[in-house]
């Protein structure tokens, strides 16, 4: 199963909220940029993994399987493999697209009549997007969605090579604010310096997606988004050219 990625067309930070977190509103755009899931029914859960590293303590698809197993009242026995292809710590919500991959394929492999969209907003603030992808306004902490229209789109999509974490750059954006169209840049930019540098090389069209590393530059052709890339080949960094996705749910 595809867990896509999504870039963020814009972001406002609208504040900080009693529990810590903060309100934002902000449109999620799905691409086919994914990682690969592939689950199957074993005697046994284990899992293994190859592409980017994964944080083997902190891994959104354990505790997705996690949820569900609590949810369901009895274990949920599986094979898990996970190819990761989006960068973490990149603002492209990896970790969220392959939590609520996992949610969907159990309750599919289970015919389980569970309400997952609650899960998936106890398990991030992304996650409930990832159920049904596409194009969305999303508000308070990302969870309330509104589906908008599919527009075709390609994105030329760069990352430093580094991560971000998304804690730190909302616990900075107290301190030091932020404007259009991504209101955490600036936060992003304090929190990891070479930031500001790597999008100074970047020149004009780049803009950083949720809370970084990555940068993305929206066109309405394939052969643009490649010609993007290629104009900053001399970086050295990762690139990609991805295409908008409809919905999936």
């Amino acid at each position: 199963m595809p867990a896509r990625a999504k870039l963020n067309l814009d972001l406002e930070v609208v504040g900080r909220r009693p529990d810590g977190f903060h309100d934002l509103r902000t449109t999620f755009q799905a691409i086919d940029l994914h990682d690969l899931l592939e689950i199957e029914p074993a005697t046994t859960t284990r899992m293994t993994a190859e592409g980017f590293a994964l944080d083997n303590e902190d891994n959104s698809v354990i505790k997705a399987h996690g949820a569900m197993e609590r949810a369901a009242g009895t274990t949920l026995p599986v094979k898990i493999h996970l190819i990761k292809r989006i960068p973490p710590g990149s603002g492209m919500g990896g970790a969220s697209s392959d939590a609520a991959a996992t949610l969907r394929a159990l309750q599919t492999m289970f015919n389980m009549k569970i309400d997952v969209q609650g899960i998936a907003e106890e398990l991030g603030s992304d996650v409930p997007f990832f159920l049904i992808g596409g194009r969305a306004r999303a508000q308070g902490r990302g969870e309330r969605l509104q589906r908008l229209d599919a527009e075709q789109s390609w994105f030329a999509i760069a990352w430093p090579g580094y991560e971000l974490a998304t804690a730190e750059v909302y616990k900075k954006w107290d301190e030091v604010n932020g404007e259009s169209p991504n209101a955490l840049s600036r936060a992003a930019e304090h929190v990891e310096p070479r930031l500001k540098r790597f999008k100074q090389q970047l020149g004009a069209g780049w803009q950083m997606t949720g809370s970084g590393s990555a940068f993305f530059q929206q066109v309405t052709t394939e052969r643009e988004a490649r010609h993007a890339n290629k104009a900053i080949k001399n970086l050295g960094c990762w690139t990609v050219v991805a295409a908008a996705v409809p919905p999936w749910a």
